[in-house]
């Protein structure tokens, strides 16, 4: 085995022409599940990133959840280890081991065979986000690749935001987009999803769209975070109403999905918003009012899911 740090695998592999490095990983827990998003090779790849999620649910069963958004995986894992049965063409890459080390650090072991096995070494060894990489066996060719990757630990943060415009000015989802690009332009945490949720469009308290915003980020600072997004909330928002919702789980509870569908469907009361954010360990926090609670508790439901939450 051989241990390397980030700047020393790119020292020794960054000159090799058919090694192609993943440009960031992301490896968040809430204490019992791991979410990772990896940005595959130079943040470009689609084509890797959709052989890895198709690839790799398949031969580990410490992978709870796997999808793509553009040329970047995320994976929701449990820990434990298991046995990989690769076989070339069929079954070429997978996770073997998740390992939470300490409050700091996350151990994930990947294997593959040939180019998979490049990309589970070095390819990841490379990525911002990884401390170092020990290196059980290099792959390439026909060969296995098998490493373990030593990642940076975040804690998973995820803020809801609604009713921040008026039916003269504003706009809820570029103002979130805002305060989230900020937030990683400061060093607070990575800006990792912006998720608009429609809700019920016969509301009437909406202006015009009748939509709600989360905004997911990885951080060491959470309390700060949020103390920046409400700071930047009551100096933005257009509306008397403003509401915002913190979450920090990695999984959405089906009571919460339950009422965010309601919340699409018809009209709901504030006190059963604020009812099921309290049985889902949801933070609420006014910034002008309460009415944006419902919204932004919504919107927490699919975080994690962007192509669902915008439908009608």
């Amino acid at each position: 085995m051989m241990f390397l740090k980030r700047e020393e695998v790119i020292k020794r592999y960054s000159n090799i022409k058919w090694i192609s490095p993943y440009d960031s990983i992301f490896a968040m827990s809430d204490g019992e599940y791991i979410e990772v998003h990896e940005f595959h090779a130079r943040g470009k790849c689609i084509g890797g990133s959709a052989w890895e999620i198709y690839h790799y649910p398949r031969v580990s069963n410490l992978i709870i959840e796997a999808k793509r958004e553009g040329a970047r995986n995320i994976f929701i894992l449990k820990t434990g280890k298991t046995n990989l049965n690769l076989i070339p063409g069929i079954a070429g890459a997978g996770i073997e081991e998740v390992l939470l080390r300490d409050d700091r650090e996350i151990e994930i072991t990947y294997a593959g065979l040939a180019g998979g096995g490049i990309a589970a070494t070095i390819c990841r060894g490379m990525a911002h986000g990884v401390i170092g990489i020990e290196i059980i066996q290099e792959g390439g060719g026909e060969k296995l690749g098998k490493a373990k990757l030593i990642l940076e630990r975040y804690e998973k943060l995820v803020i809801g935001i609604d009713d921040t415009d008026s039916s003269e000015k504003g706009a809820t989802w570029a103002l979130a987009n805002e305060i989230g690009y900020e937030v990683e332009r400061k060093g607070l945490g990575y800006y990792l999803m912006h998720v608009i949720t429609q809700l019920y469009p016969k509301n009437p308290y909406k202006t015009t769209n009748c939509v709600s915003i989360s905004l997911t980020f990885a951080t060491k600072n959470p309390d700060e975070v949020v103390r920046f997004v409400k700071k930047e909330l009551k100096e933005k928002t257009f509306s008397e109403e403003t509401g915002m919702a913190v979450y920090s789980k990695i999984t959405i509870p089906n009571k919460l999905k339950d009422f965010a569908k309601k919340a699409k469907n018809g009209i709901v009361e504030i006190d059963e918003a604020i009812e099921v954010a309290k049985d889902s360990d949801i933070k609420l926090i006014k910034i002008t009012g309460e009415r944006g609670f419902i919204g932004a508790v919504a919107s927490i439901a699919y975080s994690n899911n962007p192509d669902e939450g915008v439908r009608i």
